[in-house]
């Protein structure tokens, strides 16, 4: 099954592990390099295939990252304390399901306004179709499948 799957993401620009059974996709996408600095944002699902109950656990999340010397200007939003993105807050229910929409609903990057091709909902759509056309339950976890 995990074959189906990952042949069903091939188009999509990121790279699958195996970690004990759990099958993680990470995709790089936006990233910001600065003098000194490196921004990232990254989309990681999580995939565990129960065949014997013939469930399929998913969980998806976005993941930020920055290293490096932050400029410390202020100008630009950043206080020099953060080598984070900068996310608008907003609060929204999951027990009903995984989040819709796309990554520039969410992110203000450096003050700029980036677009982005990449609707996560479209990934676990995918998967949730296969998943049920080969005869699996798919369930939507909040926390990280483990």
């Amino acid at each position: 099954m995990i074959e189906t799957i990952k042949k069903e993401l091939n188009g999509y620009d990121g790279n699958w592990k195996d970690k004990k059974g759990v099958w993680e996709f990470s995709s790089v996408i936006a990233e910001r390099k600065a003098f000194l600095s490196t921004k990232r944002l990254t989309y990681s699902a999580r995939v565990k295939i129960d065949e014997d109950a013939k469930i399929i656990h998913f969980s998806e999340m976005l993941i930020e990252a920055g290293s490096g010397l932050s400029s410390g200007s202020g100008f630009d939003g950043d206080s020099g304390m953060s080598a984070g993105f900068g996310f608008k807050a907003e609060s929204y229910n999951t027990m009903n399901g995984g989040r819709e929409g796309k990554i520039e609903e969410q992110s203000n990057l450096f003050g700029k306004k980036f677009e982005y091709k990449f609707d996560y909902k479209e990934i676990r759509a995918k998967i949730e179709e296969l998943t049920k056309s080969a005869g699996y339950k798919f369930e939507y976890q909040i926390l990280p499948v483990r």
